[in-house]
């Protein structure tokens, strides 16, 4: 009897979050690349030894637009790589342009919408299905779903589970596909659907459902008031293990330029980019850090969770691993569905 009932949870919830999980699945695999997907940033800038500086690189930016508010520009190991900046000459400024600055000449080499590549859409369908906060909702309660299927599945299955590790002829047939996938995906599968549910547990709070009135007004950013390039010989003097990722522009004399970056000695689970953080006043001067250690212990797991979840930390080893079992989880839709339409085919 409860074996039945174990059995009705486990379908149903498989059934409801079937396509969830589909979709997921596919989605985050192709993200794990996002970064060689991404074409345009991958094309436009020359290697060598030359590289124009952050501070010439704005200048350039504030020339072709006068009239733009410069938000922040990514930094990589080939140089500057972009800026994103919101001007009235594009959607009347409410969406940001991502700028690419030529890492060598200084030139304008490319620009378009933040979110109009196929890396940015597909990284929007992932997080909300294009739905705003609706979709959000949805990534939140099947995420919940998705766990109670793995739960169900791995009680439905457990004595089977050492005969499938020991890799057992009799376990090995057409039937038990979708078995043998849950078996080897299943601390992968519950590690996703466990940091995924935790990155969207704020959907179930009631700020979530509060509405906001908030009109963001756009004005020119003024010039840099010190030197960028040489604020950062100073930090890399005091933090000599620090590499800047991403340099948030303060827009005015009164607010602070935020450096964000990661340092050597941290551990390879955190963030490259947003793992550490230096603020600047308007000389340039370190008026305030907040690296990993300094973070209270929820923001540190915060960060852990989203790097366990997306498969940011590590190498190209990494990768293969989180592309291949990224997919289990659409194998277990499939397989499972089948198993489903089988069985009621056959009632």
């Amino acid at each position: 009897m409860i074996k039945k009932i174990v059995l009705y949870i486990h379908t149903t919830a498989g059934l409801l979050s079937g396509l969830f999980v589909l979709l997921m699945s596919l989605s985050g695999a192709a993200l794990v690349y996002q970064d060689e997907l991404d074409t345009a940033r991958n094309s436009i800038f020359d290697p060598g030894a030359y590289r124009i500086s952050v501070d010439s690189a704005y200048g350039v930016i504030q020339k072709v637009y006068p009239h733009a508010q410069i938000s922040n520009c990514e930094i990589r190991s080939t140089g500057v790589s972009s800026f994103f900046i919101n001007d009235s000459s594009y959607k009347k400024g409410e969406k940001a342009i991502e700028v690419f600055v030529h890492n060598q000449t200084g030139s304008i080499a490319g620009k378009r919408g933040a979110g109009d590549s196929f890396v940015s859409w597909l990284s929007t369908f992932h997080n909300s299905f294009h739905l705003g906060k609706a979709g959000e909702w949805l990534l939140g309660f099947f995420a919940l779903v998705f766990l109670l299927s793995l739960f169900t599945g791995f009680i439905l299955f457990r004595k089977n589970i050492l005969a499938v590790l020991l890799f057992r002829k009799t376990v090995f047939t057409r039937s038990n596909l979708h078995q043998l996938i849950g078996v080897y995906a299943l601390l992968f599968n519950l590690m996703i659907a466990v940091t995924g549910f935790w990155m969207q547990r704020y959907v179930f709070k009631k700020e979530f459902y509060q509405s906001y009135n908030y009109t963001p007004v756009l004005k020119a950013s003024p010039p840099l008031s010190f030197k960028f390039d040489s604020a950062y010989t100073e930090i890399k003097k005091t933090y000599p293990d620090f590499t800047a990722a991403v340099i948030y522009f303060a827009q005015g004399n009164s607010g602070k330029t935020a450096v964000y970056g990661s340092r050597a000695s941290n551990a390879y689970i955190h963030s490259k980019k947003f793992a550490d953080a230096i603020m600047l006043d308007s000389a340039g001067v370190i008026v305030k850090t907040r690296f990993i250690n300094e973070n209270p212990a929820a923001d540190r797991y915060d960060i852990i969770n989203s790097q366990l979840h997306m498969g940011k930390f590590g190498g190209r080893g990494i990768k293969i691993i989180y592309f291949v079992f990224g997919l289990t989880g659409a194998l277990l839709s499939i397989t499972g569905f089948l198993l489903w339409w089988r069985s009621r085919k056959q009632k």
